[in-house]
This record gives structure tokens, C-alpha cells and sequence, in this order.
């Protein structure tokens, strides 16, 4: 076997491996998602607060070592680094509170984007090679982004669901991706 093959059969088999493993660990989170959907939300704030807080203290550390940094930088990088590190420890404090705040943000900032999409496909209605098909996306948009401004709760949970279903199903292709990637004759 020469260099060549041998380069390109360790890049195949580096990537039947990401794949596999990216698949396997995606079919488990939607498993979590789908089984415990709270508990799993509640996990995702945690990571969101654990982060606030390495955010946080990333930022005063740069306020208060930065030499080269002018004294409102380093104040606004101690401040904000201050800011994140409470947010952090307020959000895990209160890991049920933030979970249930998280989803509604998330309701409501999808619900938001979903009108804004669907008026810009109305905007861009003479650009669009099928009119009909620009002005259904549009209403269907403007439809479902009132619906989740209306229960945003209740629309992250379905969203919530919907991850986990396609993590599950996306995951099982990336599986089956590992096992047919680099074959030549599939």
C-alpha cells in the first residue's frame, strides 16, 4: 500500500469515526430530550450558566491583568466580567426559574424571527421564481410566529420536541453514514 492509500484510508476511517460517534451521541441526546424534556432543558441552562460564569470570569481577568487596555476598558471588561459571573450563579441558583424563562425567550425570539422571515418573503415577492409558493411560506410564517408570541412556552416545548426527534433520526443516518462512508461500490 502506498503513502497515498494508506493517507487516504486513515482520513476515511477519521471520518467514519466523527461520524459514528457524532451520530451516536446525537441519537442519545434526543433519547434524553424525548424521555426527560425538562430535566434535559434544565441541563442546557446549567451549560448556559456554567459558561456565564467562565464568560465571566474570562472578562474580569482581562480587565485586571490587560496592561495595554485604557482604564474604561479594563473598568467595562471587570463590570461586564462582574455581570456574567452574577447571572451565572443567579441562574444556577435558580435552574428551574431559568429553564422555564430560557424557553419562553426562546419562544418568543423564534416567534418574532418567524414574522420577520415571512414578511421579508413578502417583501421580496417580485424576486421570487414561484410567487405562490413565496406568498404560502410567507402566511404560514406570519401564522406560526403569532402562534408562538401568543404561547411561547408551549411552542419551545414543541420545538424542544422536534430537536429531539430530529437529533434522533439524524443521529441513526450519521450511523449508518460511518458504515457505508469511503465504500466504493455502495
Amino acid at each position: 500500500m502506498s503513502t497515498a492509500d494508506a493517507a487516504e484510508k486513515s482520513a476515511v476511517n477519521g471520518i467514519r469515526t466523527a461520524l459514528g460517534i457524532g451520530g451516536v451521541l446525537a441519537v442519545i441526546v434526543g433519547i434524553l430530550i424525548l424521555a426527560w424534556p425538562g430535566k434535559t432543558a434544565m441541563v442546557v441552562a446549567a451549560i448556559i450558566a456554567i459558561y456565564a460564569i467562565a464568560a465571566g470570569l474570562v472578562y474580569a481577568g482581562l480587565g485586571i491583568f490587560s496592561k495595554n487596555k485604557g482604564g474604561w476598558a479594563r473598568i467595562g471588561h471587570i463590570a461586564l466580567g462582574v455581570l456574567f459571573v452574577i447571572a451565572g450563579v443567579v441562574a444556577l441558583m435558580n435552574l428551574g426559574q431559568t429553564t422555564a424563562w430560557l424557553a419562553v425567550f426562546i419562544g418568543i425570539l423564534v416567534g418574532i424571527m418567524w414574522i420577520v422571515e415571512g414578511i421579508v418573503a413578502l417583501s421580496t415577492l417580485g424576486d421570487a421564481a414561484s410567487k405562490g409558493w413565496s406568498i404560502f411560506f410567507a402566511i404560514i410564517s406570519i401564522i406560526a410566529g403569532i402562534v408562538l408570541l401568543f404561547s411561547p412556552l408551549w411552542g419551545a416545548a414543541v420545538l424542544w420536541w422536534l430537536i429531539g426527534i430530529a437529533l434522533i433520526v439524524l443521529g441513526i443516518i450519521n450511523v449508518v453514514r460511518a458504515f457505508t462512508f469511503g465504500k466504493k461500490d455502495l
